[in-house]
């Protein structure tokens, strides 16, 4: 199935990507992102979400760091 993934890491982009059918938001996120889901605001259609959560055709992912590195605190 077809879902946009946007992603605010880094250079960041957004693109429609391919996932399985079935596929949960932290299975999305391990393999595009990587890393602890608690630093991210991961969005599903611009509701939070969890990284249970089932993905459906035609879904908005976006993914954005809570922490910028480099920034002062």
């Amino acid at each position: 199935m077809k879902i946009l993934f946007i992603d605010a890491t880094g250079a960041g982009f957004a693109s429609p990507i391919e996932v399985a059918e079935g596929t949960s938001v932290g299975t999305l996120f391990l393999e595009r992102v990587g890393g602890d889901p608690k630093a991210f605001l991961i969005r599903v259609n611009r509701q939070s979400a969890t990284i249970n959560q089932p993905l459906h055709e035609g879904d908005r992912v976006s993914v954005t760091p809570l922490k910028i590195e480099g920034a002062a605190a």
